[in-house]
């Protein structure tokens, strides 16, 4: 079983070293695949060290700031091509929590799921430290999402999965254009209409603690504009 977890990186110093130390706990055919956008703080340079040291860990080092979905669509194509088995995606300021993923891993692996989805909002709301308001509005733009796209999962906009890299395949990675949460819907949806087999498990969601969030309106608008394309998209056998 070999499994790589996709770890996007934009001014993570403060968090990289030790996400990358417990994510590498967890399993010994673990390994990480890091994608900086050549971030101003240094964290390139100390990725860059850290992986001379060990073979389990892989660096693309991105010219510029180009975006959480190409990053991800980069790390898809790494990992098909150099053929794992499963992927996760994690964010690298521990609002995902790497002590999760044997569990994510026992789920895909034995019950033949395709995805599996860390929820913030299945079997309740599991989010800490984020302000009210931010709150309202994730919870309200996954019930707004899954209304448009008809895709029966509670947290589209989450970004902690596992795949399986067979069913991930099957996508044409060319055409995923979106970023931020609009792209956590887009993958989730175009693979729910391919039949995926999906299933969420409740995690929690700790706001970060060390660096600043990435979050921005221009994020928010495009997430409420692209469940649209994608229902006509699907609604027109454009997918």
């Amino acid at each position: 079983m070999k499994v790589l977890v996709i770890i996007p990186t934009y001014n993570e110093k403060e968090n990289i070293e030790d996400i990358i130390e417990l994510t590498l706990k967890q399993d010994k055919n673990i390994e990480i695949l890091i994608v900086d956008d050549n971030s101003p703080d240094g964290t390139s340079d100390i990725i860059e060290k850290i992986a001379k040291k060990d073979k389990r860990i892989h660096f693309i080092r991105r010219p510029s700031k180009m975006g959480l979905g190409t990053a991800y669509v980069t790390g898809f194509k790494y990992a098909i091509s150099n053929n794992y088995d499963y992927l996760f995606e994690m964010d690298a300021d521990f609002s995902h929590n790497p002590n999760d993923i044997p569990r994510f891993l026992n789920i895909i692996t034995e019950n033949n799921y395709d995805i599996v989805i860390g929820s913030r909002y299945y079997q309740g709301v599991s989010v800490v430290n984020w302000p009210i308001i931010r709150l309202l509005l994730s919870y309200f733009a996954n019930i707004y999402a899954r209304i448009i796209t008809g895709v029966p999962v509670n947290d589209l906009t989450g970004g902690y999965k596992c795949y399986r890299i067979s069913k991930l395949k099957e996508l044409n990675l060319k055409t995923i254009k979106s970023d931020g949460y609009s792209f956590q819907i887009e993958i989730t949806s175009k693979l729910f209409y391919k039949k995926a087999k999906i299933i969420e498990i409740p995690i929690i969601f700790i706001d970060r603690v060390k660096g600043q969030s990435k979050m921005n309106k221009g994020i928010i608008w495009e997430a409420f504009w692209s469940v649209w394309q994608l229902r006509l998209q699907h609604i027109f056998g454009k997918i």
